[in-house]
């Protein structure tokens, strides 16, 4: 691997110190203005089975200087260059509300130019990407509308809202963050040779469960959908459920890399967390 290339994967994957050879590695988007560290703890609870790869996307944390990404296919393009010596062996993707649009569009990406395909995806907090995704534009907003609206989907902290230094240091990247996502355009294509499971939050009140089961149109494997217990943001509060349900897809993926069966949806999740 060359210098150049070392470099561009420090950036992108700030937490990975040397390549593994052989397992299972699995690539980490998280939710619009999230950088890697939403992912801290994940690799002390997977290590046993997987490599956690955290991506930390431009804007943010140890890239906060760089100008961040506001069009998804450029993200895209960056993204399947730049991870492009860690996608030699097998891997998964997992991604949270935008990160899962992340995830997809990749593993698309990845398969249309004939590269190795994620052996699992694992789409949590989104719709699914042939639906309609956004009736706003809060990308455009004035900056108090813009934080009456991050307010209201209670994923920033209320004290880092009430800071006023903070919030125009953090603005630029999460407007470009919800432009990432208020601007996707879906375009139809093949559906993944991967399962593909689809998490969602009992209370989330954006998100439905046809949003979820709608997923299933996007492979021709095994699709599950699984309804833990929290909110759009139930990642931070049910986050063991969240791992059981990863190391579940990748043991199946160990021994059958594209599992064809039924679709299965199920709330076994939210009745055993009851």
């Amino acid at each position: 691997m060359t210098q150049t290339c070392a470099n561009s994967l420090d950036r992108w994957l700030p937490t990975i110190r040397r390549p593994s050879r052989g397992g299972m590695r699995l690539f980490c988007f998280p939710y619009a203005g999230g950088g890697a560290s939403v992912f801290r703890d994940w690799t002390a609870a997977l290590s046993d089975s997987v490599q956690v790869c955290p991506v930390q996307l431009p804007g943010r944390e140890t890239r906060f200087g760089e100008p961040p990404f506001t069009r998804l296919p450029n993200l895209i393009a960056a993204l399947a260059e730049s991870l492009n010596h860690y996608v030699d062996q097998p891997f998964a993707l997992f991604g949270h509300s935008l990160g899962a649009l992340v995830a997809f569009e990749l593993a698309r990406n990845l398969c249309r130019q004939g590269r190795r395909a994620p052996v699992h995806l694992f789409v949590s907090g989104c719709r699914a990407p042939h639906l309609a995704h956004t009736d706003r534009w809060a990308h455009t907003l004035p900056d108090g509308a813009f934080r009456d609206e991050l307010r209201r989907l209670n994923g920033t902290p209320a004290e880092l809202l009430d800071n006023d230094e903070l919030m125009d240091l953090l603005l630029p990247t999460l407007r470009a963050d919800f432009a990432l996502f208020e601007t996707y355009d879906y375009r139809s294509g093949s559906p993944l040779r991967c399962p593909i499971t689809a998490l969602g939050g009992r209370d989330d009140e954006g998100i439905t469960r046809e949003d979820l089961d709608a997923w299933h149109t996007h492979t021709r494997a095994r699709f599950q959908r699984r309804v833990l217990p929290g909110d759009h943001f139930f990642l931070r509060n049910a986050q063991t459920l969240v791992w059981d349900e990863i190391r579940c897809g990748l043991s199946r993926a160990m021994f059958s890399p594209y599992d064809v069966g039924p679709v299965l949806v199920s709330q076994a999740a939210v009745a055993a967390s009851a």
